[in-house]
């Protein structure tokens, strides 16, 4: 079985305020001035330890790329989220994941909220499978596009306008946050959704793009993740 993944997540304020030693009421504020002393990249975005987790999605496959059962959550609990994230892995013993740039971002986050939170994590994620830089149990579509760092990072959204995948239809990562404030839960959920079906799509074209999986397989697969990526978009439950 195979776990295609997202996660959605919001600046720890609490955290960063104790991190630089400020007292800042204004979010925007301190947001600024974490992406200036905290950040290591240009855009500002703050490592995975200055985010909380606030909505997850799951989508199980089984090895053939036959989608099971979609599992999710999301909500301003964030310990109560990782529980449930948490039982939801320990369903299956030798399970791999699929996910894009899970390895630089989503993984390392899950691993330090359940430190802060003191919750024990499935041994599978430490297991040399999961853990391994080259697994074919833990597949990162950043790294097997650019060749594990030998070419650029592709962003998820544009491996989709690539092969037209029509998605990203309901807002971007840095929205999040805007959402949150307005408590628009489910709706981040939604978007996480979008997401994980699109990664999903582009996995399939991997795998058939290598001759790992033949015509008719991927056709099908493929046509049943577009009509339930339209479906999302169009704002329908599921």
């Amino acid at each position: 079985m195979f776990f295609v993944f997202d996660i959605e997540s919001i600046p720890d304020f609490n955290f960063i305020r104790t991190v630089l030693g400020s007292q800042e009421t204004d979010e925007d504020a301190l947001l600024e001035r974490a992406s200036e002393e905290l950040a290591r990249n240009k855009s500002g975005f703050l490592p995975p330890m200055f985010h909380q987790m606030v909505s997850w999605v799951g989508l199980w496959i089984d090895n053939t790329g036959e989608p099971r059962n979609k599992v999710s959550w999301n909500g301003t609990d964030e310990k109560e989220g990782l529980k449930q994230l948490i039982h939801t892995l320990s369903a299956y013993k030798d399970f791999g994941l699929i996910h894009h740039n899970g390895k630089g971002f989503d993984l390392p986050l899950i691993h330090y909220r359940s430190l802060k939170h003191g919750l024990q994590l499935p041994r599978r994620l430490s297991h040399h499978d999961i853990r391994y830089r080259f697994s074919q149990h833990n597949v990162d579509l950043v790294d097997e596009f650019s060749n594990y760092g030998a070419s650029s990072w592709p962003k998820l959204k544009h491996l989709g306008l690539l092969i037209g995948i029509p998605f990203k239809q309901m807002g971007e990562g840095n929205e999040v946050l805007s959402m949150f404030r307005d408590n628009k839960l489910d709706e981040i959920e939604h978007y996480c959704y979008e997401d994980v079906i699109a990664t999903y799509l582009i996995w399939l074209y991997l795998k058939h793009n290598t001759g790992e999986m033949n015509d008719l397989q991927f056709t099908q697969l493929r046509d049943r993740a577009m009509a339930k990526l339209q479906e999302i978009q169009n704002g329908l439950p599921g």
